[in-house]
């Protein structure tokens, strides 16, 4: 019998990831296969800030919020392999490429990132992810992108 694949809960997330309210964008990452792939959970509720103003009367996640909780569920994925909990680990975009929309996000919604390493090693800088989000198996967006992380002074 293998060993379960290891995952995050919120507590741990926020002790990898510097981001909190209203910009913490995924609430769990399930199956961690090391550095290689990782899925993340977004449950969207309509009382998210950024629906008030997108769109009034038709709440849609940004797209870009989407992409951010993509790079969120990557970055959960490699501090989770490296155990960088409580090491003030942070992660800046370097580039998005191939980024596509194809279904919109609404409250309600279970966004889920599947997200894979294209390049990057424990102990580098510099990283570059693929990923797609789905709602209910149906595509929302795809990207790829890189992110140089590295840890925070304090």
């Amino acid at each position: 019998m293998t060993e379960p694949l290891p995952s995050a809960d919120i507590h741990l997330i926020q002790r990898i990831l510097p981001h909190r309210y209203p910009f913490l964008l995924i609430d769990r990452v399930e199956r961690i296969d090391g550095t290689q792939s990782a899925t993340g959970i977004k449950n969207v509720t309509v009382n998210e800030p950024h629906f008030q103003g997108h769109f009034p009367g038709k709440p849609i996640m940004p797209g870009v919020t989407i992409v951010e909780a993509m790079a969120q569920t990557a970055a959960v994925m490699v501090g989770v392999s490296m155990d960088m909990a409580d090491k003030n680990m942070l992660v800046y975009f370097m580039a998005i490429d191939r980024c596509k929309f194809r279904r919109m996000v609404v409250p309600g919604d279970v966004l889920r990132m599947e997200m894979t390493t294209l390049r990057g090693r424990p102990g580098g800088k510099v990283w570059k992810f693929s990923g797609c989000a789905t709602v209910d198996g149906e595509m929302a967006a795809e990207a790829e992108f890189t992110a140089m992380m590295e840890l925070g002074q304090g």
